[in-house]
Order: structure tokens, then C-alpha cells, then sequence
């Protein structure tokens, strides 16, 4: 009896602690993206997809790649510990918020070829472009494998139990490929603008810092749920 006590207060101990880098993750979550529509309405302008400015349509890239491949992502992977259901609903949540994650990104590449062609500059030349264009297309590969897998028409129960532990790992790694092409993309974009000594600067920093701390605590959300 005392053993099994001592398990249960473990497990207490376990919970808590999953659910506090959690709430964490979250909190990192809303500062970046108030950091991000601080640095793109502020400093940058604003956002406009339609706008004859060509600067206003990239401005939607950055926002929507974060905003769908990072944040919603993040908040996909912790869906089955913000969401308080059953099994079944959580995974059509944590699928719903993907495809939304998708959806974004499709505009947001949309938003920046189409700055591209605006401003006659060559597409796909840089290492943050391979490593963004890779991550999309590895994500939506993830979403067909997850979305066949485990929802239509499913798996196999022995199947699903051997591919679950690749899918939580892919899952991840997409994480940290997202957040290494946001990162590049900040680090790029202030090189462009010679922002060396400016405050716009050390905001992007800021948020470059922020995005790294959201996708750690994200990932350390996720092994704890599954560990629980």
C-alpha cells in the first residue's frame, strides 16, 4: 500500500509539473506573437496581402508562418493536455488545429512569392527558404500520414502502436525545423534592413528569444503528456 502511495504522489507531482510548463508554453506563446504584431504594425507598417505596398504583402508571411506553423502547432501538440475530453475528440482536435496550421501556411508562402514577384527577386535561393519550403512540405506529409493513420480509415491497433512513438517524434522535430526557419528568416530579414544598432533590432531579438523559449517549453509539454 505504501508503494502504490508512493506512486500515486509521483504521478501528482508528475501532473503538475506537466501542466505548469504548459501554462508556460502558452505564456511565451502570446508574448511572441504580441512582439511579432508589435515589430510588423509598428515598424514594418502593418499587414495587407492586397496591398500595392510590397513590403505590407511579405509582412504577412512572417506573421502567418509563426502564428500557423509554430503557435498552432505548438498548440496542437499540447492539445491532449489543454483539451479536457476523450481520447477520440483529442485527436480531432489536435487534427483540426493542424489543418488550420496548413491553411496559414499556404497563404503565408502565397504572401511571400508574391513579394517575391513584385520585387523581381529570385525564389527559394536562401537556407532559411530550403529549410521553410522542407518543413511545409514534411508537415503536410505528417498531417496525411497522422490523418490515415489514426482518424480514416485508421490503422490496424498493432499498426497504430508502432507508429505512434515516429509520430510524436516527427511531430517534434517539425517543431525545432519551424522554429530554426523563423529564426533565419529574423535573423535574414535584419540583415536586409541593417537594423545592427536600432531598437527594431533588439525587438526582433526579443522575439527571435521568445519563439526559441515557446517551442522548448512546447516540446517539453509534449514528452511529459506522454510520460504521464
Amino acid at each position: 500500500m505504501h508503494v502504490m502511495d508512493s506512486i500515486e504522489n509521483y504521478r501528482y507531482k508528475y501532473r503538475k509539473a506537466a501542466w505548469q510548463v504548459t501554462i508556460l508554453a502558452h505564456l511565451f506563446g502570446v508574448i511572441a506573437i504580441l512582439l511579432m504584431l508589435i515589430w510588423l504594425l509598428h515598424y514594418r507598417g502593418g499587414l495587407d496581402l492586397d496591398s500595392d505596398n510590397p513590403n505590407l504583402i511579405f509582412n504577412v508571411h512572417p506573421f502567418l508562418m509563426f502564428f500557423g506553423f509554430i503557435f498552432m502547432a505548438g498548440q496542437a501538440m499540447m492539445a491532449y493536455k489543454t483539451v479536457r475530453a476523450e481520447r477520440k475528440v483529442q485527436k480531432i482536435v489536435h487534427m483540426f488545429i493542424h489543418t488550420i496550421a496548413i491553411c496559414l501556411g499556404v497563404v503565408g508562402l502565397h504572401a511571400v512569392f508574391k513579394f517575391h514577384e513584385r520585387r523581381n527577386i529570385t525564389n527559394l535561393y536562401s537556407l532559411h527558404s530550403w529549410i521553410g519550403i522542407t518543413t511545409f512540405s514534411l508537415f503536410c506529409l505528417q498531417w496525411l500520414f497522422g490523418f490515415s493513420l489514426f482518424l480514416f480509415p485508421r490503422g490496424s491497433e498493432y499498426t497504430r502502436a508502432r507508429a505512434v512513438p515516429w509520430h510524436v517524434f516527427g511531430g517534434r522535430a517539425l517543431l525545432y525545423m519551424a522554429i530554426c526557419t523563423a529564426e533565419t528568416g529574423l535573423m535574414e530579414k535584419v540583415t536586409f534592413l541593417q537594423l545592427q544598432h536600432h531598437r527594431e533590432a533588439r525587438l526582433i531579438n526579443f522575439l527571435g528569444f521568445t519563439i526559441l523559449i515557446f517551442g522548448i517549453t512546447v516540446d517539453i509539454s509534449a514528452a511529459l503528456t506522454h510520460f504521464i
